[in-house]
This record gives structure tokens, C-alpha cells and sequence, in this order.
């Protein structure tokens, strides 16, 4: 009966797949079936399914239709219209901008992306003096976009208090296995004054005076895409998953991708990632790639005011970011089925 089930449910979402591709791509989309049509698992994670739809080899385009889409399907976190609104209004803009992947659909439930054959950026590519340059570019010109969503910097509190707000009131299943390796350590962060420590970083915050803007909020290498046709995009790199993307104060961007020097996900064996909590950026990398973000930001001047200036908001908001994912980390690890070491 479970095996059953489950190939209903494969041959149903193929279905539903196919029937969007037809309707939103047309040309040889329309002369194939949804036998004919390749369906590969992308991921599926708490907020998306990903899909890879693909015409066969015995099917070319005929006019300007794709060969082949992302079939992005909202998951279980994703909960209400707003989101789903504002995340495909962002991916339509990032699109056009070529700072994204193309959009071909929008659609209850989900979206049609481009494809793009690309690897993610590895974890030493990170602190590459050449890449360093190329994603402070891209950063400051996400910045400089004017996206028609809320403008006030709520995200980063509200976002921090909702997830701990989920942890206080959290109760156990108990007809679900619980995957955390150490109940003592769990006790004693969840003990944690978080209130305290969030209204002190708050006020710390508010003395750098960080300017807002349309920020990525979650600018780790896994969603830096490096596409295998390296003249399609600009400086040769996309910048994906805008799930977490608001406008922000600019320091968070600054300072969580600083944080992300710290760890290497590419850990095959539990935790399933490497930290190096000795490896935030040398003075001497932050200033390369904040004199780049700065000579693309029409706005900001030269000079070593400036430089400093903004290494002071990425400093400092790099205890924001460390407080959001480890929050995050304490909600996933009580709640997620995914063998992961959230708080390793």
C-alpha cells in the first residue's frame, strides 16, 4: 500500500508538472506526452521541491521555448500569498536584471525557472580574491535595486522572534523519533536569556547606523551558482535562493557573508559540515571586497572613512547573523527529520 501510494503520488505530480510545462513553454512542450517528458528530483527542501523537466532527445525546440525548466513547488514552510507573491515578484526582477534565473511561469503553488547547467561556488572559492570581487559587485547592485515590496527593516527581529517564539512552545511528538544527540546541551541553550541578549544587540546594532536596503539575507556559496557557460551571466556567477530576501539593514548582508568563510558544507559524514571558527575574514580580505561594493554603489564615496564605515556594519552585524542561524539551528534540530548537526 506505501509503495502504491507513493507511485501515485510520482505519477500525479508528473501529471501536474507536464500540464504546466505545456501551458507555459508550448512548442514541442505541446507535442510530447507526459511519459515522453524527463522528470528528475531536484531537492526538496522545508520551503521548495525542486524539479528538473526536460523535453526528450528525440525532441527539439522548434521556436524559443526551453529544452529544459526548473519546476520549483512551495513546500511546507511557505504559508499564505504574501510569500509566494513577493518571492516570485523578486525572481521576476532578478530575471530581467540578469542577476537571476529567466522565469517562465508563476502558477498556484509554484513557479517554472531556467535551468542552468552550473556547479555551486566551493567553499575556498569564497575567500578567492577574483570571486571576492565579482560577488561584491553583484551585492551592490542587488542593493541598488528598487523592489515594490515593505521597506521598513523589520525582517531581521521578527524573523529572529518567530523562530524563537516556535521554540518556547514547542512540544515533542511522540510518535516521532527525536534526532537530537545531546538533551543536556539542548537544555542549556534553550535556557539561554534570549530576550536579553537580543534587545542588547539591538541597541549595539542601532549605533553603526547601517543604511536599509533589498538585501539576499543567506549569501552562502551553496547559493552561488556557477554556471558552466560562464558568458551567459554576468561576471560569470548567479546569485540564488531568495527565500530569505527583505529589505534589511546592508551590515547583515556584509557581515553573514563574512560568517560563511567560517564553514565548509561539503562534510559527506555527520555533522555534515566543516567549521573553521578561526577563518572570518583578515582585515585585509574585508577591505578588498568593500572598496569593490563600494566603487559599484553609485552612492557611497571613496575613501578610508567609508572603508571603515562599512567594515564597522559587517563586524557588527555578524553577531546577527550568528544569532539568527543559531535560533534557526535550534528550531531545525527539534524539528526537522534530516539528520543534520544543527547544534554540533
Amino acid at each position: 500500500m506505501i509503495i502504491k501510494t507513493f507511485k501515485h503520488k510520482k505519477h500525479k505530480m508528473r501529471d501536474k508538472a507536464y500540464e504546466i510545462c505545456r501551458t507555459y513553454l508550448s512548442g514541442q512542450w505541446d507535442n510530447i506526452s507526459a511519459n515522453d517528458m524527463v522528470v528528475k528530483t531536484i531537492s526538496g527542501g522545508y520551503s521548495s521541491q525542486l524539479y528538473y523537466c526536460s523535453l526528450p532527445d528525440t525532441h527539439e525546440p522548434i521556436d524559443n521555448e526551453p529544452r529544459d525548466v526548473v519546476y520549483r513547488l512551495y513546500g511546507e514552510a511557505v504559508d499564505g500569498d504574501d510569500y509566494k507573491v513577493t518571492n516570485s515578484l523578486i525572481t521576476m526582477l532578478l530575471s530581467e536584471r540578469r542577476l537571476g534565473p529567466k522565469l517562465y511561469g508563476v502558477f498556484a503553488g509554484g513557479r517554472l525557472e531556467e535551468y542552468i547547467k552550473s556547479r555551486p561556488m566551493a567553499y575556498r572559492e569564497l575567500r578567492d580574491p577574483d570571486y571576492m570581487l565579482r560577488i561584491a559587485k553583484q551585492l551592490a547592485q542587488i542593493h541598488s535595486m528598487d523592489v515594490p515590496i515593505a521597506k521598513h527593516p523589520h525582517w531581521l527581529f521578527d524573523t529572529m522572534d518567530q523562530y524563537w517564539a516556535q521554540v518556547v512552545a514547542y512540544t515533542p511528538d511522540p510518535n516521532r523519533p527525536q534526532l537530537i544527540p545531546n538533551p543536556s546541551l539542548e537544555r542549556e541553550l534553550c535556557a539561554f536569556d534570549y530576550k536579553s541578549e537580543s534587545q542588547w544587540l539591538r541597541q549595539l546594532l542601532s549605533t553603526c547606523g547601517s543604511p536599509v536596503v533589498f538585501s539576499h539575507n543567506d549569501l552562502s556559496e551553496g547559493n552561488i551558482l556557477i554556471p558552466e557557460d560562464s558568458t551567459a551571466y554576468e561576471d560569470g556567477m548567479v546569485f540564488i535562493d531568495f527565500e530569505f530576501a527583505a529589505y534589511n539593514y546592508r551590515g547583515f548582508d556584509l557581515g553573514d557573508y563574512f560568517t560563511e568563510y567560517q564553514f565548509d558544507y561539503t562534510n559527506p559524514e555527520y555533522p555534515h559540515y566543516y567549521a573553521h571558527l578561526d577563518a572570518y575574514p583578515s582585515d585585509h580580505e574585508k577591505r578588498l571586497f568593500i572598496r569593490e561594493y563600494i566603487r559599484h554603489s553609485t552612492h557611497l564615496t571613496s575613501g578610508r572613512q567609508t572603508e571603515d564605515r562599512l567594515v564597522r556594519e559587517a563586524d557588527y552585524f555578524a553577531l546577527a547573523s550568528h544569532l539568527l542561524w543559531w535560533v534557526w539551528g535550534i528550531l531545525k534540530a527539534r524539528t526537522s527529520r534530516l539528520r543534520y548537526g544543527y547544534w554540533v
